[in-house]
Parts: C-alpha cells; structure tokens; sequence
C-alpha cells in the first residue's frame, strides 16, 4: 500500500488531492512539525532533508510534492491526470513548472518573512516585493483561465492539484483578490468531492488538536 507522510497544512495537501482524484488506497502518517517529529533519526532515515511529504511506494521514496503528483499519476495512467494528447501533456508539464517557480516561490518569501523565520531573521522588505512578483505572474494564470474549467483541457490534471492548493495559499494573503478568474477556479476546485482540506481548515484542526 502506498504510504504518505504529511502534515496538516502543508503541500501534503496536494498530494492528498491527487490520491483522492485516483481514488487510490493509501495510508496518511502524520509527521507533527511543531514537535520536530520531522527531526527524528526514524523519519530522517525516510527524507534526509527532513521535509514532507514523502510517499513511500514499496522501494520507491519519493520526495518533492509536484514530483509524487507527477509519479501518482504515471502510476494511475487510466484515471486521467496526465493528458493522452501530447501537447497537451507538455503543457500540464509547463503549468506544473510554472506554479513551482513562478508562483509558489514568492508565496514562500513571504510565509517565511513573514513568521515562518524567527523575529530577528526577518526581512519585512521581503513581503511587498515577493507579493509584487506573484501577482505579476498570478496575472499570466488570470488571463489563461479565461473561459477554462481546467488549466489543461476540459477535465482535472497534474496542473490543477499542483497548482489549486497555490490558489488557496494565496488567498490566504489576499493576493488573488484582484483576479476574478483565478477566485472563481479556487472556489470551483475546492467545490469538488475529492478536494482536501483548505489550508484554514487545516490550521484551525492544528489548534485544535493543540488545545
């Protein structure tokens, strides 16, 4: 059985998004972050770099969250989230590269200088100029979605679980707000059955949970 080590609010999420679309059977392993579980020599042995996720498929470990989407869904050809027509396939490719460089970059910066670092090791000129540069390419994704569902396509692809859970974190900073198309594709995303937990539903669980 497959095995994903994960954590609440993190890009485990996308990954659990896919499973969810293939309707694959697997098994979640929460890795709790804010008690260092991911230091622990145990899953070390797992992922080096002591991040999640990490999906465990027999002798298979794989790390980097557009990576397992990529691998789940070569592994689950029939189900439908990579495209059968070539270019189109090449342009699920692009967009998943996209939403990792272009857009998840910037919505790091900002959760790090913001309060991922500690106080002191924050840069708060960082903010402005990392929102700055995700709406700039947020935009390139607004006019895109003009007239999509999908962002390849007519059905769900490897862009849209890598790239859905970005919308949501992004929302979060209020840096969509200005782009209807793209608040309207989150809002539909996140409408499907299969959609994991939005990111406040996750962190709220966390408080919780520590409560």
């Amino acid at each position: 059985m497959l095995k994903l080590y994960g954590f609440a609010a993190t890009r485990s999420l996308r990954v659990l998004w896919a499973l969810n679309e293939l309707d694959a059977e697997f098994e979640f392993v929460s890795v709790n972050l804010l008690t260092g579980e991911q230091h622990r020599p145990e899953f070390l042995r797992i992922n080096p770099a002591g991040k999640v996720p990490v999906l465990v498929d027999g002798d298979v470990v794989l790390t980097e969250s557009a990576a397992i989407v990529i691998y789940l869904a070569e592994k689950y050809p029939d189900k439908g989230l990579l495209p059968v027509d070539r270019k189109q396939l090449a342009q699920a490719y692009r967009w998943v590269m996209f939403a990792m460089t272009e857009l998840e970059q910037p919505l790091w910066r900002i959760t790090r200088h913001s309060w991922l670092y500690p106080e002191d090791q924050r840069i708060p000129a960082e903010i402005p100029a990392a929102s700055q540069e995700f709406i700039a390419m947020a935009a390139v994704l607004e006019d895109h979605m003009t007239g999509r569902q999908f962002i390849v396509g007519d059905t769900i692809t490897i862009a849209d679980c890598v790239t859905a859970y970005l919308m949501d974190w992004a929302n979060e900073y209020h840096l969509i707000d200005e782009h209807p198309q793209l608040r309207a594709y989150l809002e539909r995303m996140y409408a499907r059955p299969t959609a994991p937990l939005r990111i406040a539903e996750a962190l709220a669980r966390i408080d919780l949970e520590v409560a």
